[in-house]
């Protein structure tokens, strides 16, 4: 390509494309550059210093992150005097950063000592006193101890340009500048952990994991979370087994380099409340009892009433755990079974187009325009709703809203509540349709709100027709999308845990327990249910936590997180993703898989694996695009005539159901520190006055 700049790095060429700062080009050529302020995915801020090279015929050393290359420039990065420079800037920077490393948790892992040991000094020609700053709040996730920090800005930059909340930023100057909250109040974002990443030296930690361990005494397993259907990339760290902390890992089309609050610091929510061992319900009160009495007790209850047996999947449950007890189901003889507990009318006939973000989470970048329906992704995929801004800081990215109209930290226009606007625009009417029609790839996002209601297929078919008409469906672009909150939903819905023939879906079941056609209900995790529509049916709970499902079970059999299995999820994209063990499963919790294999012999209706691979074999069959982990596979396109629909659109207003953002699963529930933020959260909204939590 001609249009590349060459560029000389320590005697080594290479080629970049114009506009590509010195730091990038040395990277590229294979020289390491130290630095605190700059990061790729923030705006360059050129204060730290600390990437100064000598650039041929310059006056004096360069800041490399902030000067753009030249054609045929000649960089040094080695010399004695760029490492004479360095030295001075690291001397600078130490003159009132205090000796704090034996105490502090960044240690081992902090930027500020590593650079230290390449370009420090031992001793300083300064003889003032270090200065002190007193400590900020933020919150109940973020421990300050702001004497440490080095005003890099990396925290203010990213709660103003990735989080959308400007709530950080810098008062004083010269030596008496301070980075502090706006009237010191705790950060409002939901993904205000992030800061602690960014932060190169010790002063933005994490307050939960404060004094708890050090980084070379855990165990670090790379996985999945599931505290949303976005399938962010985590790395679990454990000693013993107990997870100590949960972090990032990068995945560009997914979740990038962030995390949500809620999947980095629900950790010790799996150290709570957990059930460690079968329970059998006596006279009202449930007592520990072995496996092989809950068993014999659950055999008892179903024998004879094979037909009149439902099961219903939670939110979190894996595929392994689905395809199991949907051939446990089949084996009995019941069709009754779903995993949509919400009551989303999502459509179970094979078509993956119809309930998949077919745009894919990385496309949101490439789209001009965007309809919400009943959704707020800030709160249902924060990670997602993140991406969403970083495109409309780009600019030229118009952002529709039908539903409620709340603060999604970017500029939308408000259509209008309900579905009487959504047919409206799917009829071809409406000054949005056309800004959708003109665009070159708009796309919409329909939320769970707008599909868990009595009307939901009636409110799918419109928003895919108006898909259709305002051209968002092409032969290289898909803008329909459905964004789910669920991480077990989508894996549920590709391998048929959904009503067989004749069968009841989860309205037609609970109405089945009140009639007396259905006699027991599995609950695989399943904890958002109204547990009063269950009356006197006998409740089998196979989960982690002792949360609704349990109080209401008759026998509790337990079940194993997604932190202690191997097990895949799929993301609301489609993407297969597979969690890795990072703990052990207290006491004498099993994989749901197992458990189920366990029970069907003493059913006497013996599932045909014996292990996890013949199981995936069989899953594999089922849905054959769960063999592809991290793979994207085509859905196709969405279909309209393969809805059913009974219920005709209604002028109720979409509604958003996830009220509170910390409390939506039963490990989020367990979370002293989640209580704490929804507590918080609560406070701030009385104090605003929004009505809203989280």
């Amino acid at each position: 390509m001609s249009d590349l700049v060459k560029v000389n790095v320590d005697g080594v060429e290479v080629e970049v494309a114009p506009g590509t700062t010195i730091l990038q080009a040395c990277e590229e050529a294979g020289a390491e550059i130290p630095r605190f302020c700059y990061h790729e995915r923030l705006s360059i801020a050129g204060n730290c210093r600390m990437c100064l090279v000598n650039v041929k015929n310059a006056p004096k050393p360069v800041a490399s992150c902030a000067m753009p290359v030249a054609p045929d420039m000649e960089v040094d990065t080695k010399s004695e005097a760029v490492q004479a420079a360095r030295e001075g800037v690291m001397e600078f920077l130490l003159i009132n950063h205090p000796l704090d490393c034996p105490i502090c948790d960044q240690g081992g892992e902090c930027d500020l000592q590593d650079q230290a040991f390449g370009y420090g000094v031992d001793e300083s020609r300064f003889q003032d006193n270090k200065r002190a700053v007193e400590d900020k709040n933020m919150g109940p996730l973020v421990k300050t101890i702001m004497t440490r920090c080095i005003q890099c800005t990396r925290c203010v930059r990213f709660a103003t340009e990735v989080a959308g909340v400007p709530e950080i930023g810098a008062i004083g100057r010269g030596e008496d500048m301070e980075i502090t909250t706006y009237l010191e109040a705790s950060l409002s974002s939901e993904l205000s952990g992030n800061v602690i990443d960014l932060c190169p030296v010790g002063a933005l930690t994490s307050k939960p994991y404060a004094f708890t361990a050090r980084p070379w005494e855990l165990k670090k397993t790379e996985t999945i979370d599931v505290m949303d259907a976005v399938g962010s990339n985590i790395r679990v760290d454990t000693r013993g087994r107990e997870v100590m902390r949960i972090l990032p890992r990068n995945h560009d089309d997914v979740n990038e380099e962030w995390l949500s609050d809620k999947s980095r610091f629900v950790w010790d929510g799996l150290n709570t409340q957990r059930i460690d061992s079968p329970y059998i319900r006596k006279d009202g009160k449930l007592e520990a009892a072995s496996w092989a009495e809950a068993f014999e007790v659950i055999a008892e209850k179903v024998k004879g009433q094979e037909t009149n047996t439902a099961a219903i999947a939670g939110d979190l449950a894996c595929a392994e755990g689905m395809m199991a007890l949907k051939d446990l189901m089949a084996q009995l003889g019941s069709p009754n079974l779903d995993c949509r507990q919400d009551g989303a009318q999502l459509p179970s006939n094979g078509v993956r187009a119809n309930y998949l973000f077919n745009t894919g989470i990385a496309n949101i970048d490439d789209a001009d325009a965007l309809l919400i329906i009943g959704s707020n992704p800030r709160r249902e995929a924060p990670v997602l709703n993140a991406r969403i801004r970083k495109r409309w800081v780009a600019g030229n990215f118009p952002i529709g809203i039908i539903g409620q109209d709340e603060d999604l930290t970017y500029p939308t226009k408000h259509l209008g509540n309900g579905a009487e606007t959504l047919a409206e625009l799917a009829s071809g009417k409406g000054g949005f349709f056309s800004t959708l029609k003109k665009a070159k790839r708009p796309m919409l996002i329909i939320g769970q709100s707008a599909l868990a209601r009595e009307d939901g297929l009636a409110v799918l078919e419109a928003a895919i027709e108006l898909a259709s008409k305002s051209k968002m469906i092409s032969d290289d672009w898909n803008g329909f999308n459905v964004l789910h909150t669920a991480a077990g939903r989508v894996a549920g819905l590709d391998i048929g845990f959904t009503p067989q023939e004749d069968g009841h879906d989860l309205d037609g079941i609970l109405n089945g327990v009140t009639s007396g056609d259905i006699k027991t209900v599995f609950l695989l995790g399943a904890d958002e249910l109204d547990m009063s529509r269950l009356g006197d049916s006998f409740v089998v709970y196979i989960g982690t936590h002792g949360d609704a499902g349990a109080h209401r079970a008759d026998v509790i059999l337990p079940g194993a997180t997604y932190t202690e299995k191997q097990a895949i999820y799929v993301n609301t994209e489609g993407r297969a993703q597979m969690t890795e063990q990072a703990a052990f499963p207290p006491g004498e919790a099993r994989e749901d898989w197992k458990i189920f294999r366990a029970l069907s012999e003493v059913l006497g209706e013996k599932l045909p694996y014996d292990n996890v691979e013949t199981l995936r074999a069989r899953m594999f069959e089922t849905a054959p695009h769960l063999a592809g982990l991290d793979e994207l596979v085509d859905a196709g396109l969405p279909d309209v005539s393969s809805l059913t629909i009974n219920v005709p659109l209604s002028d109720a207003p979409f509604v958003n159901g996830m009220q509170d953002f910390y409390f939506t699963n039963p490990i989020a529930r367990a979370s002293k520190i989640m209580a704490e933020c929804s507590i918080q959260a609560q406070a701030r909204n009385v104090t605003e006055g929004t009505g809203t939590d989280g």
